[in-house]
C-alpha cells in the first residue's frame, strides 16, 4: 500500500468527518498498522501540500495537515461512490465527447475516474454526465464537443456501447477476486480481535474497495450483464465495512486523542 493513497484513505474515510486534520504524529501513528513508515508519511503529505491536496497548519499537538477545499470536494465525490449514496437512475442517454485531440495519460486517467470509457482514439462516453469533465478538458487543453446522445430507432442497442467501451469480463474478474482476497482478511476480525486489528482490515478492505472507482463506470442494473459480481462484491464490502467501523472508529479516536494529549503536555511544558 503506497502512503500518498493511504493517506486519502485515512482523511476521506476517517479524518473528514473529523474536521479534515490532524498533526503529522497521528497520520504516522495511524498508518503505522498499515506497515507503512513514518519517513514515507512525511514524504507523502509534502508531495500532497505541493500538489495542493494538503495545507500545513500549527496545532496545539504540534505541526498538522488540513484538507483543502479541492480535495474535500474530491473526497466527498469519492465517498458518495464507495457508499454508493449518490446513485441515481439512468434516462437512456449517454454522454459523449468527442475529442479534437489525443489526451494525456493524466487526463484519460481523469476521466476515467469520472466514469467515462473509449469508443475510439478520440471518442469518449459515459451512462450520466460529470460535472467535472469541462474543467478536466480544459485544463488538458484540448478542443472538444460534447453530446447528449441516445439511440436512434432500428441502430444497435446500448449493451452494443457498453461493450466497447468498458471491459466489463475483466471488470467482473476483478470484483471476484476483490472477495476472494479479502474475505479472509475481515473474516480473521472477530470479537476478540483488538480495536486495531478491526482498524487495520477494514482500511485494507476500503482501500482494495477504492480501486474500482478508478474501473467501474457504475453503469446502472439495465446496462449490466445477469448476476453482474459487482452487486454481491458490493453486499460483502457494505456488510463488512458496517460491522469493523464502530472499532476502527474507536481505535483513530485514541490515536488523536493520545497524540492531542502529548502536545497539550509539551506546550505547556515549554
Amino acid at each position: 500500500m503506497q502512503a500518498r493513497s493511504a493517506l486519502f484513505d485515512l482523511y476521506g474515510d476517517y479524518l473528514r468527518p473529523r474536521g479534515g486534520r490532524a498533526p503529522v504524529a497521528a497520520l504516522v501513528k495511524l498508518l503505522a498498522p498499515l506497515g507503512i513508515a513514518p519517513p514515507a508519511v512525511r514524504t507523502a503529505v509534502s508531495r500532497m501540500v505541493r500538489q495542493g491536496w494538503l495545507h500545513p497548519l500549527r496545532l496545539v499537538s504540534g505541526p498538522g495537515y488540513l484538507l483543502t477545499p479541492k480535495a474535500a470536494r474530491r473526497l466527498d465525490e469519492a465517498a458518495a461512490r464507495i457508499y454508493r449514496t449518490g446513485r441515481s437512475g439512468w434516462d437512456g442517454r449517454f454522454d459523449l465527447i468527442l475529442l479534437h485531440g489525443p489526451l494525456a495519460r493524466k487526463d484519460a486517467s481523469r476521466l476515467s475516474y469520472l466514469g467515462y470509457g473509449t469508443l475510439g482514439e478520440h471518442a469518449w462516453v459515459a451512462p450520466r454526465a460529470a460535472d467535472e469533465v469541462d474543467a478536466v478538458l480544459d485544463d488538458a487543453g484540448v478542443g472538444y464537443e460534447r453530446f447528449s446522445a441516445a439511440h436512434a430507432a432500428g441502430s444497435p442497442g446500448a449493451a452494443e456501447v457498453v461493450g466497447r467501451a468498458w471491459d466489463l469480463s475483466s471488470l467482473a474478474e476483478s470484483y471476484e477476486t476483490f472477495v476472494a482476497d479479502l474475505r479472509p482478511v475481515v473474516g480473521a476480525v472477530n470479537a476478540r480481535s483488538s480495536d486495531e486489528e478491526a482498524y487495520a482490515a477494514r482500511f485494507r478492505l476500503v482501500h482494495a474497495w477504492r480501486s474500482f472507482l478508478f474501473r467501474d463506470p457504475q453503469l446502472p442494473p439495465s446496462l449490466l450483464p445477469p448476476r453482474w459480481p459487482g452487486v454481491s462484491a458490493a453486499g460483502f464490502f457494505d456488510r463488512h465495512a458496517t460491522r469493523l467501523r464502530p472499532a476502527a472508529d474507536r481505535y483513530v479516536e485514541r490515536c488523536l486523542q493520545s497524540v492531542s494529549k502529548a502536545g497539550r503536555v509539551g506546550f505547556s511544558d515549554t
